[in-house]
């Protein structure tokens, strides 16, 4: 089998076109493989990856982490979230907490955890104590929270606050939109492990761009962008596998069973893009009692850019790919890692994170 080496002397031969071919990687898991190899500066001139929308905690709804803060501050529960989202910040008043671990240091009881499991048992140790997941992630994620659901011995005390969204649909609204700004794509394997290489097809099928399922290594990242870019060159649009030892072409049934069980799908906000179709989680009308949205209502403030990113963050065209981490004016300046600006900087599939985290410190 070609290894990495040999799939970049591959791509290096291929003839160079007119214009450089352009190439989305959706997955925050693949930008962080792409920057810890350097593999933008292997690549030829023409070659250009660009980050996309899939860091989970950068495109959750602003408003549903105000939510989670003033929930946690009102009522006498404890909030448990994956850690990444207790940094991100919000855009409320200047003497008002403005993330999560914000509210944690004016008494509230928020605590981060890394596993759905970690939730069952601090509620079954804090019972009666309401406890509140607020869970934010992508199908990835909703899967192990899906199967937390379906057990029978969930504690009653335990109540969800939910902000999952899926993958595909931020696709198809980028390439809807008229001009997306990439020829190519990597489709990200965690997710086609769960929802199916085949759920990708989409992509060459509607929108005529070839796309390749990749893993995490260098060989499977050169595997797919030598497949996308051999396509390309060849004005063929097809969907290829270069993941097929984790990636099957329908997925893990039993995992898109529990989620469809545990979930019903509607349209969702994501932060800084907006709406799209179809594309977020809310519980299923038999988990309708753990809502903690209804069950601990909060009052909402009239804010000023609820939902927007914070002035002067360009996450949202980061996300958009649009534009890369270091065309943003606060890249390196006002917001770092110790104290982020945007969301993109706080969690580790961010971009901006990825590129100040690899060594690129300087403004473009």
């Amino acid at each position: 089998m070609p290894k990495a080496a040999d799939y970049l002397e591959l791509i290096r031969q291929l003839p160079a076109p007119a214009t450089a071919v352009r190439v989305l990687n959706v997955c925050g898991g693949h930008e962080r493989s792409i920057a810890e190899i350097g593999l933008r500066s292997l690549l030829p001139d023409w070659v250009k990856l660009l980050p996309g929308p899939g860091c989970p905690v950068c495109v959750c709804p602003e408003e549903a982490i105000y939510q989670a803060i003033h929930i946690a501050l009102a009522h006498p529960v404890t909030l448990v979230a994956f850690g990444d989202m207790l940094r991100v910040p919000v855009n409320v008043g200047r003497n008002e907490p403005n993330s999560l671990a914000a509210a944690r240091a004016q008494g509230a009881d928020i605590r981060p955890i890394a596993s759905p499991l970690e939730v069952i048992e601090l509620a079954r140790q804090l019972a009666p104590r309401p406890v509140v997941f607020f869970a934010a992630g992508f199908e990835t994620t909703m899967a192990p929270v899906a199967a937390m659901l379906a057990d029978p011995r969930l504690p009653e005390n335990l109540f969800m606050l939910l902000a999952g969204r899926l993958t595909w649909p931020a696709v198809a609204y980028l390439l809807s939109a008229g001009d997306a700004g990439f020829e190519a794509m990597i489709a990200p394997g965690h997710v086609a492990a769960i929802m199916g290489a085949n759920e990708w097809r989409f992509v060459a099928e509607r929108f005529g761009l070839p796309v390749a399922v990749a893993g995490f290594s260098a060989d499977s990242l050169l595997c797919a962008l030598y497949t996308v870019l051999t396509r390309k060159l060849a004005h063929v649009a097809a969907l290829d596998n270069a993941y097929a030892a984790v990636v099957k072409p329908e997925g893990n049934l039993q995992a898109q069973k529990l989620i469809a069980a545990a979930f019903s799908v509607e349209d969702a906000a994501w932060r800084g893009i907006g709406m799209i179709p179809d594309s977020g989680y809310r519980l299923a009308p038999h988990h309708a009692r753990r809502d903690a949205a209804t069950r601990f209502p909060i009052q909402h403030a009239d804010r000023k850019r609820a939902g927007a990113m914070p002035p002067g963050c360009d996450c949202a065209a980061v996300l958009l790919a649009r534009k890369s981490p270091d065309q943003c004016r606060l890249y390196g300046s006002a917001c770092t890692p110790s104290q982020p600006v945007g969301p993109c900087m706080v969690s580790d599939e961010g971009a901006c994170h990825i590129w100040w985290a690899a060594g690129l410190r300087r403004q473009a």
